[in-house]
């Protein structure tokens, strides 16, 4: 129980990290809602899901080691990256008004394309099965058959969705969606130039 707690904090700490992850899933919640905040966390978990997967397997040691297909998904997920930071770039530029929680992200076509992009968003970024392979490591050594590897990839998983979906619900605090209205703008640019910083440092290889 005890190693499993740590466990459950270090996992705690690395979704809270500053990424894009959590870039696309602010700017999202504040924008568009709760429902499209939640999808895209769903989305992001999703995603996670696979990457726990790969890192409790063992594989995520071959990205590690670099060559074709460490370079394939680095570029694959800097364009994804680049092609967001573009469109939030162009929002913030023309300064229009956000109506914040609209109608269209809570029609099943919103939340899929909600869940879509958190999903890609976090499939495309390949140092997130590295870091959990890294972090899982320690915690498998000593410990024999599935029910362990199990639970550490359910714990990822579920712990990511739960924390992410508060995280969105507490953005829909009035004082800050306000606060989101007046500087909506502002917001895209920085978010946009944090993907383009992430992106640009993924190809420099930082």
């Amino acid at each position: 129980m005890g190693e499993w707690l740590v466990f459950v904090a270090l996992m705690a700490v690395g979704q809270f990290s500053p990424g894009p992850d959590m870039l696309l899933l602010t700017r999202t919640a504040l924008a568009q809602g709760r429902s499209a905040g939640c999808w895209t966390a769903l989305g992001i978990a999703t995603g996670l899901g696979v990457h726990a997967l790969i890192a409790v397997a063992g594989v995520a040691s071959l990205m590690a080691q670099g060559g074709w297909l460490e370079k394939g998904m680095k570029w694959a997920a800097a364009t994804y990256l680049l092609w967001l930071a573009y469109q939030l770039i162009r929002s913030g530029l023309r300064a229009r008004k956000v109506q914040v929680g609209e109608a269209a992200e809570s029609s099943d076509q919103g939340r899929l394309h909600a869940w879509k992009r958190g999903l890609l968003c976090n499939l495309l970024n390949p140092k997130v099965a590295v870091f959990l392979a890294g972090v899982s490591a320690p915690f498998l050594i000593g410990h024999d058959g599935f029910r362990w590897p199990l639970l550490l990839w359910t714990t990822i998983v579920f712990e990511g969705a739960l924390l992410w979906c508060l995280w969105v619900c507490l953005l829909q605090q009035p004082r800050l969606k306000r606060g989101y209205l007046r500087l909506a703008h502002w917001f895209d640019l920085a978010f946009g130039i944090g993907l383009l910083a992430v992106a640009v440092a993924l190809l420099a290889g930082g």
